[in-house]
């Protein structure tokens, strides 16, 4: 793999998996607020303390170079 960046300072690249019991800035920062956090609550039926929901539903699509996913064989509904 050629040409690959950290998507953070805080996230640097490694080979070892990021684990923590809380979400990772970075992430938590991807999910909207305000008014676009109501649409999301309403429409999707989202609670907004679930962070990883509100990520996995909001924030699959994201601008630049990540993208949200769930782990193979888990739900992410």
């Amino acid at each position: 793999m050629e040409n690959v960046e950290p998507v953070s300072l805080t996230l640097p690249l490694q080979d070892a998996s990021f684990e923590n019991k809380t979400m990772f800035p970075f992430f938590d920062g991807l999910i909207p607020e305000g008014w676009l956090l109501n649409i999301a609550e309403e429409l999707w039926k989202l609670d907004s303390r679930d962070r990883m929901g509100l990520l996995l539903s909001c924030c699959r699509d994201c601008i630049g170079s990540v993208s949200i996913i769930s782990m193979e064989g888990e739900s992410d509904e």
